[in-house]
């Protein structure tokens, strides 16, 4: 293997545990921050869904990434060399400001920007409609638009229905809502796992394609096993300044909020994750948790500036990442 592919895959495997340490903070942040567990099993059972979910809910999201560049075989180590250092960095940057940014949309817009500086706007797959579906980078870009405002919809209707069945609980249901919130949080981290540790296996499948080790976009044992593995690592460390964000600075979340929330979001994720659709699990979680505060109808309660914030990381990260990974391709083409 060559000098040029291990450190591409050793930067998809980078991606993956930067991409664990943000679903740390969308898996755990509501279960910690309502006090229904401690950051430490908490960690536990998203890291251990996160790690299961690849191997438990099929390739598709894989595919669908593998497949939005189209550029030579000979080009494609450098492309995806400059995308995931375009990532990496916004990645870093997120986590330093303590914002739920996407590394879905860091990523598809380091690739797009470095195939576009390699070989122009041609080696991009656009895409169009199949049917009624959109494909290509035009379909990820759906997926990414839709998922907030689905994730932000699927709490609310979840936290009505559960005040309109719960309306005359006493105090002695709080702890089987506590309890319930465990397993909405492992359904949330099996989705996140399934969804964002497909995008490194879809880039390392594309990779080997091109280099001529496999014959197929169909990833071995090994590259689900490691990016898998990267992941969960990632989620055991934590990014606890984004889970601060998301449980405290955005609503003061009570047990029923945070298992609307985890269970809007977990729905979303993994119907996502079977469709073939790359979403941002951390803007799903993030929105599910405004969808919560809609629910309460506690408008004042919301705050606003922090969700302006995460709304700007949204809209800015896609040309951003784009831009730095077509930059830093330029770069290395004129050193080289």
């Amino acid at each position: 293997m060559d000098v040029g592919l291990t450190l591409a895959i050793a930067l998809a495997l980078a991606f993956a545990f930067t991409n664990g340490i943000h679903d740390a903070a969308n898996s755990t942040a509501t279960l910690v921050a309502t006090r229904a567990g401690r950051p430490g099993p908490a960690l536990g059972v998203a890291a251990v869904g996160i790690f299961l979910g690849p191997f438990l809910l099929g390739s598709a999201v894989a595919t669908t990434i593998a497949g939005i560049v189209d550029v030579e075989p000979d080009e494609t180590v450098e492309v995806m060399t400059a995308g995931l250092v375009a990532a990496l960095a916004w990645n870093g940057l997120a986590w330093y400001r303590g914002l739920p940014s996407s590394s879905s949309h860091a990523l598809v817009g380091g690739l797009v920007g470095a195939a576009i500086a390699a070989a122009g706007f041609g080696a991009v797959n656009w895409g169009g409609f199949d049917g009624w579906r959109p494909v290509g980078v035009l379909g990820v870009l759906v997926a990414l638009a839709l998922a907030p405002p689905l994730g932000a919809t699927a709490a609310y209707v979840v936290f009505r229905l559960l005040r309109l069945g719960l309306r005359r609980a006493t105090r002695r249901f709080e702890q089987p809502i506590r309890e319930a919130q465990w397993v909405s949080s492992g359904l949330l981290a099996l989705g996140q796992g399934a969804n964002d540790a497909q995008k490194t296996i879809g880039v390392v499948a594309a990779l080997l394609l091109a280099n001529g080790t496999t014959s197929s976009l169909h990833a071995p044992f090994l590259v689900t096993f490691g990016a898998a593995l990267a992941m969960a690592l990632g989620t055991v460390l934590g990014g606890w300044r984004i889970v601060r964000t998301i449980g405290r600075r955005i609503y003061d979340l009570k047990a029923l909020d945070a298992l609307a929330s985890q269970t809007g979001s977990a729905a979303v994720i993994l119907g996502s994750s079977l469709a073939g659709a790359p979403v941002s699990g951390t803007h799903v979680v993030a929105s599910s948790v405004v969808g919560v505060g809609l629910g309460r109808e506690r408008w004042g309660r919301i705050r606003w500036a922090v969700v302006t914030e995460i709304g700007l990381a949204w809209l800015t990260t896609v040309p951003a990442t784009a831009l730095l990974a077509a930059a830093l391709l330029g770069v290395w083409r004129l050193l080289t």
